[in-house]
C-alpha cells in the first residue's frame, strides 16, 4: 500500500546524516531538530502555533484538554472515521456523538451535524478523511451560530489547501480552532516511527497546550495544568525536516497517480471514482478508496492480494457499530450512508513511488474482477 523504501531511497543521504547529528549531539528530547521543525511547519501552514507532540491520537486528545471540555459535553463527529477519533472523546469523559457522512466526498455531513446539535453540544471534529478537506466554511459558519469549538483532525490530509467562496484559501488544520495530526510513516509527512502535533492560532490555547504535552509544566517541577508526557523525540523531527520540503512535490505524486487511476476507471458503470473537484488541491489523497457496486468487495480484496496487489478497507464496521462506542441513542436508520459504505469501499495502493506499470497492472485487476 504504501512503499516507504524506495521514498527513503531518494532522501538516504539528507536523512542518514540528519539522524547521525541528533546521535552526536545526544539531545534526543526537544532538542533543535524539533524546534526547527516546529518553525518550518508554521511557516508552511501559515499558522501560528505548531505543537509537537508524540503521536497523532495524543494530538487529538490534548487539543480537547487545552479547550476545558467538561465530563459529559458532547462532541459531534463522523461515524465512518478511524476510532482515534471517538477514542480520545471517550478518554475525557465527553460525550461522543456520532453523525453519518457526505456520500460523495465521505466527509462529516453538514445536515447530520445541525440535526445532532443540542443544548449539550460544545464542539464538532470534523475528519478530513482519506486527504480531502471537509466543507469547512459550512462548519465553521455552524460553529460560530452555536458558540461551538471546531476542532480539526488533519491525520491524512496534511498539505491539503481548502478554497472559501470568495476566493480566499487556506491549509487544512488552519481554519478551526484548533487542529490535530499524524506523522505515522504512512501519512503523506510521515516519520520513522510515532509522532504528531497540534496546530492553533490561539496564543492562550497554544500556551496552555505547550504545558499538556509536557506534564503540566512551564518551569522545571512547576505543574500549572494537569498533562501528559508528549513529546516528539529529535530523530523523528530529523527525518521531518527533510521531508517537509517534499511535501507538495510528494502530494502531487499522489494526485497525479489519483488521476490515472480515475482514467483508467472512467467508463466502469460498477466503480465510483473518488470526487475531483476544480480545486485539486483539496484533496491529496492519503488513501485512494473508490466504491464497487454490484460487486461482493470482500472477493475483490481477495482477488487483488491473490495476484500480489495489496489493498485495503478503510472502515470495515462503523464506529457506531464497535462494542466500545455502542450506544442506544443510535438508530441504525441515523447511518444510511455509513452502512452502506462499509460494504462498498476499497483503497487500492497509494504512495509517491507508484509508476506506471504498476498502476496499468492494479487497475486491470480490478476492472477484470468487477466486469466478470
Amino acid at each position: 500500500m504504501v512503499d516507504l523504501q524506495s521514498q527513503y531511497a531518494n532522501i538516504q543521504d539528507q536523512v542518514d546524516s540528519k539522524i547521525a547529528g541528533v546521535l552526536k549531539s545526544a539531545a534526543f528530547i526537544n532538542g533543535p531538530e524539533v524546534h526547527s521543525f516546529q518553525n518550518e511547519l508554521e511557516n508552511y501552514l501559515g499558522v501560528k502555533h505548531v505543537i509537537p507532540c508524540a503521536n497523532g491520537t495524543d494530538a487529538l486528545q490534548i487539543a480537547m484538554m487545552g479547550l476545558d471540555l467538561k465530563p459529559g459535553d458532547e462532541v459531534i463527529t463522523a461515524d465512518f472515521t478511524f476510532a482515534a477519533t471517538v477514542e480520545v472523546i471517550a478518554l475525557l469523559q465527553l460525550t461522543p456523538v456520532l453523525v453519518d457522512v457526505d456520500p460523495v466526498d465521505f466527509n462529516i455531513s453538514i445536515d447530520a451535524i445541525k440535526k445532532a446539535i443540542t443544548p449539550k453540544t460544545k464542539a464538532i471534529v470534523p475528519v478530513h478523511l482519506f486527504g480531502k478537506v471537509a466543507n469547512m466554511e459550512a462548519i465553521m459558519a455552524i460553529a460560530k451560530e452555536h458558540n461551538l469549538f471546531v476542532i480539526e483532525d488533519n491525520a491524512q490530509a496534511i498539505g491539503a489547501t481548502y478554497t472559501f467562496k470568495d476566493g480566499s484559501k487556506k491549509k487544512a488544520g488552519t481554519i478551526g480552532h484548533v487542529s490535530s495530526t499524524s506523522f505515522f510513516p504512512s501519512k503523506n509527512l510521515g516519520c520513522y516511527g510515532d509522532g504528531g502535533a497540534i496546530f492553533t492560532n490561539d496564543d492562550d490555547l497554544a500556551h496552555k497546550i505547550r504545558g499538556v504535552v509536557n506534564h503540566g509544566m512551564y518551569v522545571r517541577y512547576h505543574h500549572d495544568v494537569v498533562g501528559v508526557n508528549s513529546r516528539l523525540d529529535s530523530i523523528q523531527a530529523a527525518v521531518l525536516n527533510v521531508k517537509l520540503p517534499h511535501l507538495d512535490t510528494y502530494n502531487k505524486a499522489r494526485q497525479a497517480a489519483a488521476e490515472k487511476y480515475n482514467v483508467a476507471f472512467i467508463n466502469q458503470k460498477n466503480i465510483i471514482t473518488p470526487i475531483v473537484s476544480e480545486d485539486r488541491d483539496c484533496h491529496v489523497f492519503h488513501q485512494y478508496t473508490l466504491k464497487v457496486l454490484n460487486t461482493d468487495r470482500d472477493a475483490l480484496a481477495n482477488y487483488l492480494n491473490e495476484n500480489g496487489i495489496p489493498c485495503g478497507v478503510y472502515y470495515p464496521i462503523p464506529l457506531h457499530s464497535q462494542k466500545a462506542y455502542a450506544d442506544e441513542r443510535y438508530d441504525e436508520t441515523d447511518f444510511p450512508v455509513t452502512n452502506q459504505l462499509v460494504k462498498e469501499v476499497i483503497s487500492l495502493p497509494m504512495h509517491t513511488e507508484l509508476e506506471d506499470e504498476q498502476l496499468a497492472f492494479i487497475t486491470s485487476k480490478v476492472i477484470e474482477f468487477v466486469n466478470r
